[in-house]
This record gives structure tokens, C-alpha cells and sequence, in this order.
């Protein structure tokens, strides 16, 4: 095991595609970093993630960090090396009421003026787009060809691996237990292993971040709402190029994985909490949407499930900024469902907040102190 350094430039919390995104883009500019994992890197809910990667928001904000993040991935081979599986399949969004066509127009308008070549179609070619949906009742949909799937795990791994090849040291099986603060500045981070001295945090632990964030005296609104997803057995003759589809409506998704697919749907009914189990009537439900969306679903037998954290705010947007007080304290959390998409773009912004640079987005709209100055920045396209 990797000793506990005495001392860093700068510490990261949380070894998910964001916190290793962070130490990447830190360590690549030649800063000190150490990256604090409670457990295996991607073992929280980035492992758990459906992989989905898209550039198709209502806030123009996120569709500029899609963007961004989008074209980080067509290049990870490249930088910070490693195959992650990116798959540009495009997602498409199935849209069933005036309202939500109305809306979703607005978005492509939205979209396309940052460069994003989303675009409405009719139910015709959203069938040619995905063979295997449902359309019955279908009004019209969006698509977006440069949105698609990848690995959440390998790009983790990959940003670590990264991290570590830029001097960076990388943590497992050490949880970050406090921030140690002293005259409102940050002094170290204590783990189960000892202190760590440095003068700048960054907590991106996920749902695990108000815990942290609150020995610094600093309150993150971020509360855990279990999800859950399948996969089914192989398919023959499943089509090789498939778009993550989504039934708005409902939120039901599905995308080929591997040579099956994998289909969640969210619950929105499921209260927040670590303690709150999810529904037990959640798959029959699935199976009921199923027959609408996906029919050939009731065809296919189910190979696993598992179950994952959202870490979601009031807004559903992320929490990424620096506190008040203490001064360095950063935090890069709260994406409501988005957070693996925008890992590249976020690992960047937040190494430019530590350095002092201007980030290509600015991201204050994003600060947690929207909330008090009651200023929320919503996102609707959540899933």
C-alpha cells in the first residue's frame, strides 16, 4: 500500500470519474496531488453509472460542458490514454405531449446556437434511429448524433492511471474522515491513517460529500436517491448501433450493452435517503412501460441488476465552486444523475480554480450559494 504522503499542494476527495478527472488535470499541470478513495476507485456510483455521455440539456450551461466533455472523450485515448468504450450512438428522446415537444424544441434551439447539432424528428425516422422502440403514442423526438455511452469505470482508471504517470499519489481504502481548518483557512485532511497538511481541498466525494463538507463547516445540499438498472441475457441479432433512447415521460431508457442491453427507468417517487429502500413493484413497472417503449424486452430474459446513487441538489444541477469560508475548499458534486458525462469538463474547471485561471465556462451559476441567494439554477432534462 502507497504510504500516506505528509503533506500535499492539494487534496481530492473521492476516486470517482470526477475526483480522478480533478487529479488528473491537477497533477498534468505539475501540482502536488493526493487523491483520498474511501474504498476502489469507481466503486461508488460512477461503477453503478448507466455510462450515458450527452450534450442535449435545457441549461445552456451544461450544454456547454457536454460539449466539452463529449469531445474529451472522443480523444481519451489520446489524453489521458486508455480505452473507455465511447460509443457515439446519439441519444434520442421520445417526446408524447405538446408541452414536452414545445420544451424540447427550445432546447435544440438552445443546443444548436453553442454548436450542438441536436435536432427534432418525426416518429418515422425515430424508428428507423431505434428499431426496437415502442412508438405508440410517440409525437416527435430529439436526437443528437454526437451524444452516445462509454465506460464509467475505465475512464476512472484511466484518469487515475493518468494522475498517477504526472507524479500524482492515489489513495485507496483511505477514507478522508474531516477537514482540518484553523483561522478560517484549510490546515489538512485527516484520514484513518493519519493528517495529511495541505492548504486546498476539493471534495467530489459524491453523496458522501455534505459529511465531509460540514467538519469544514460548510453545507452542501446533496442528498442520495437510489436508482436501479438491468441487463438482459444476449441478444441475437441485436442491431450493432443503437441510440441510448429515452421515453421522457417515464424516463426509461435503454442501450446495447455488450450483447444485451441494459434498461433503467428512475422512480420518482423514491424518497432520499441512505436508509430508503427502493420499490419492490420497481421492475413490474419497468415491464409495463416496457411493453409501450421497448416490447421486445418481454422477450429477453434478465441477466443482472444492481442499484446506485444519484447524488441530487434541489435544482438538479451540480454544486462546483469554492466555499466562502473556508478559504480552499473546493467541491465538485451534486450532478443529479450527470456527473460522469461531465467529468472531463469539470476535472478542468476545477483545476483552473485552484490555479487562479479562468475556466472556458463560467461556472458561478453553479456556486452553493445560489440556494441562499435563492437563485436556483435548474436543470429539466434530468433523467
Amino acid at each position: 500500500m502507497t504510504a500516506l504522503p505528509k503533506s500535499a499542494e492539494v487534496v481530492v476527495v473521492g476516486g470517482g470519474a470526477i475526483g480522478t478527472s480533478i487529479a488528473f488535470h491537477l497533477a498534468e499541470t505539475g501540482v502536488d496531488v493526493c487523491l483520498l478513495e474511501r474504498d476502489a476507485l469507481s466503486s461508488g456510483s460512477t461503477s453503478r453509472a448507466a455510462g450515458g455521455v450527452r450534450t442535449q440539456f435545457s441549461d445552456p450551461l451544461n450544454v456547454q460542458i457536454g460539449l466539452h466533455g463529449v469531445e474529451a472523450f472522443s480523444r481519451f485515448a489520446e489524453r489521458p490514454g486508455g480505452e473507455i468504450d465511447f460509443r457515439q450512438v446519439g441519444y434520442l428522446f421520445l417526446l408524447d405531449t405538446p408541452d414536452a415537444v414545445e420544451t424540447f424544441e427550445h432546447n435544440v434551439a438552445v443546443q444548436n446556437a453553442l454548436g450542438v447539432p441536436s435536432r427534432l424528428v418525426d416518429v418515422d425516422e425515430a424508428a428507423r434511429l431505434s428499431p426496437l422502440a415502442g412508438l405508440d403514442g410517440v409525437l416527435a423526438a430529439t436526437f443528437c448524433p454526437l451524444d452516445g455511452h462509454a465506460s464509467p469505470e475505465a475512464v476512472a482508471q484511466g484518469y487515475a492511471a493518468g494522475a498517477r504517470q504526472h507524479g500524482a499519489t492515489v489513495l485507496t481504502g483511505s477514507p478522508a474522515t474531516a477537514v482540518d481548518v484553523a483561522n478560517g483557512k484549510v490546515r489538512g485532511v485527516v484520514t484513518d491513517h493519519g493528517t495529511i497538511e495541505t492548504e486546498t481541498v476539493v471534495c467530489a466525494a459524491g453523496v458522501w460529500s455534505p459529511a465531509l463538507a460540514r467538519t469544514a463547516g460548510v453545507e452542501l445540499p446533496v442528498e442520495p436517491v437510489l436508482r436501479e438498472v438491468v441487463t438482459t441475457a444476449p441478444v441475437a441479432g441485436l442491431p450493432e448501433s443503437i441510440p441510448m433512447t429515452v421515453d421522457f415521460s417515464t424516463g426509461f431508457y435503454f442501450h446495447r450493452e455488450g450483447p444485451g442491453l441494459l434498461i433503467g427507468m428512475a422512480d420518482r417517487n423514491q424518497p432520499a435517503g441512505f436508509d430508503k429502500p427502493t420499490d419492490p413493484g420497481w421492475l413490474e413497472r419497468v415491464t409495463e412501460v416496457a411493453a409501450r417503449r421497448a416490447p421486445d424486452f418481454l422477450e429477453m430474459g434478465i441477466a443482472r441488476g444492481w442499484k446506485g446513487y444519484y447524488e441530487v441538489t434541489p435544482d438538479h444541477n451540480g454544486l462546483v465552486g469554492e466555499a466562502e469560508h473556508p478559504s480552499r475548499f473546493l467541491y465538485a458534486t451534486g450532478f443529479s444523475g450527470h456527473g460522469f458525462m461531465q467529468a472531463p469538463a469539470i476535472g478542468e474547471i476545477i483545476r483552473d480554480l485552484v490555479l487562479g485561471t479562468k475556466p472556458f465556462v463560467g461556472v458561478e451559476p453553479l456556486s452553493v450559494e445560489r440556494f441562499a441567494r435563492a437563485a436556483p439554477r435548474p436543470e429539466h432534462n434530468v433523467i
